[in-house]
């Protein structure tokens, strides 16, 4: 099969060539992939930014969205048949969804929501169960309480929006001039605009704060959380819990417990809780997003959508890191 792979780490590495086909285990499913999206996970992967975390081999396909149709099944596999639209995020151990094929196991999979076509489906189910995990499994969001969603225009945060407003939160967000209309239409009711304003001076006493920006961004929003708010960080740094839930080697716990020393002992220090959010896969949780988004409660935002021959120059635009939504890739 036709698939996008890196044979090194490396920012500029990858290629369009064949693979084998995946293999396929009694309790996976063989989708035939119709479209993928990109998101910056598959950059940081690229470059070698998890190869502790997620030791891979190479050659290795990248890809962590997908939504397609069901070519076969393993033989405990009950949920899913052949012809089946589906869409998933697969484990982090067995990405690789920039392909024509991939072999998914079908506790990720779920179906695919009848309102989407291929494209749409594809651009949900990192980013929408991203969202899901920060806002209903650990902050346990409830009506009435303030969220604050940093860069509200990208991938994670056009989701968060939308579902922090359906669980009943006043929702502010970050982003830049060109966007703060935009974002308040997918339903925030402050929005900042980074470019002119510090949120700091701006926001008080929230609940919750989703942060995916960097270290300093992380450490100002201490600031803005009420006594037993909470800190919940997607781009790091990772804390010795994970490390352990990881069950990484007590070395790597303890050098995750260092790079995080900083902005725990900042939480402590303001009664608040920091927490470091690595999404997994889970196909009930996205048969739950899957509920909203055909009730019309939550929407896919895309910003473009490249062909398969042009994985490499999608990859070069998500980096830079200014898409609205979501960028996907048609590869059937």
């Amino acid at each position: 099969m036709k698939a996008f792979f890196i044979d090194r780490y490396g920012k500029q590495n990858g290629m369009i060539g064949e693979v084998p086909d995946p293999a396929v285990g009694v309790h996976d499913v063989l989708v035939q992939v119709h479209a993928t999206s990109v998101n910056p996970l598959d950059s940081k992967i690229r470059t070698g930014e998890f190869k502790l975390i997620l030791p891979y081999t190479f050659p290795l396909v990248l890809g962590n969205d997908l939504a397609g149709v069901v070519v076969s099944t393993g033989a405990a596999v009950k949920r899913f048949k052949p012809g089946d639209e589906v869409y998933a995020r697969p484990p982090e151990d067995r990405i690789g969804t920039f392909a024509e094929l991939i072999a998914v196991n079908e506790n990720a999979l779920a179906l695919k929501p009848s309102n989407l076509d291929m494209a749409q489906a594809a651009s949900v189910p990192l980013a929408a169960l991203t969202a899901w995990q920060a806002l209903v499994e650990t902050a346990q969001v409830k009506k009435g309480q303030k969220v604050l969603i940093h860069a509200g225009s990208g991938g994670v945060g056009t989701f968060a929006i939308q579902l922090a407003k359906h669980l009943g939160a006043f929702v502010a967000t970050t982003t830049s001039t060109a966007n703060v209309e935009w974002v308040k239409a997918l339903g925030a009711d402050v929005v900042i605009d980074y470019k002119k304003q510090d949120f700091t001076s701006q926001l008080h006493d929230f609940d919750v704060v989703l942060n995916s920006l960097g270290n300093d961004v992380l450490m100002k929003s201490v600031e803005v959380l009420k006594p037993d708010g909470q800190l919940i960080s997607l781009s790091g740094p990772p804390t010795a819990a994970f490390a352990k839930e990881q069950g990484l080697s007590w070395m790597l716990r303890q050098v995750m417990r260092l790079l995080s020393s900083g902005i725990r002992r900042k939480a402590r220090k303001h009664g608040v809780s920091y927490a470091f959010l690595f999404m997994r896969a889970d196909g009930i949780q996205l048969q739950k997003i899957t509920s909203l988004i055909e009730a019309g409660v939550i929407k896919p935002v895309i910003d473009r959508s490249f062909p398969f021959e042009s994985t490499a120059e999608a990859l070069r635009y998500v980096e830079q890191g200014r898409s609205k939504g979501k960028v996907t890739l048609t590869i059937k």
